[in-house]
């Protein structure tokens, strides 16, 4: 699973918020923990940074319940675009973000953060995109409000190279805040 950070997009606008979020934005801190109710998921989350290639580190493969948050991008809750990864499976079952692909807009996503805070996010929608063209600016670009991104890996396997052929993104924005 790569997630390049290159600057070309070469699809549609992501979904967006139907009104401008009204939330304040959250003090820095980083998650500790993601809960989404509709799905069933309650997960540890790592940090996670840039491998030597430059692309996104993803969480470890034999960890099924852990997310992990990209360290390069704010931690949940602060003004622009958060970036929380996630295996979809592996060879042995499925993983934290397998559901994903299900959730509408409305869903609700609670990230706990080590401060003791925590924020609730909604769902805009859910995109799927071809990994080849990876909507970069949509997932890494910091808009003007706090927003929330999960990506994972879906669409059709390569049975070949053992992969997904596209990425599963989800686009939320925060709806409230709990302060620590």
């Amino acid at each position: 699973e790569i997630y390049t950070l290159s600057l070309h997009d070469a699809l549609p606008i992501s979904p967006t918020p139907a009104s401008l979020p009204t939330a304040r934005p959250m003090a820095a801190s980083a998650p500790v923990r993601i809960e989404i109710p509709v799905l069933g998921v309650s997960a540890p989350v790592q940090r996670l940074g840039l491998t030597s290639a430059g692309t996104v580190m993803v969480p470890p493969l034999a960890n099924h319940n852990l997310a992990g948050w990209y360290d390069g991008s704010v931690t949940p809750g602060q003004d622009g675009s958060a970036v929380l990864l996630g295996h979809v499976d592996s060879y042995t079952g499925t993983s934290v973000f397998f559901y994903l692909k299900t959730l509408r807009p409305g869903d609700r996503i609670k990230i706990i953060r080590a401060n003791g805070s925590a924020g609730t996010f909604a769902v805009d929608g859910v995109q799927r995109a071809a990994k080849a063209t990876f909507p970069t600016a949509s997932v890494y670009r910091n808009p003007r409000y706090p927003a929330l991104r999960l990506v994972t890996c879906g669409g059709p396997f390569a049975a070949a190279t053992g992969q997904y052929l596209d990425n599963i993104i989800v686009y939320a924005h925060l709806l409230s805040a709990q302060r620590g």
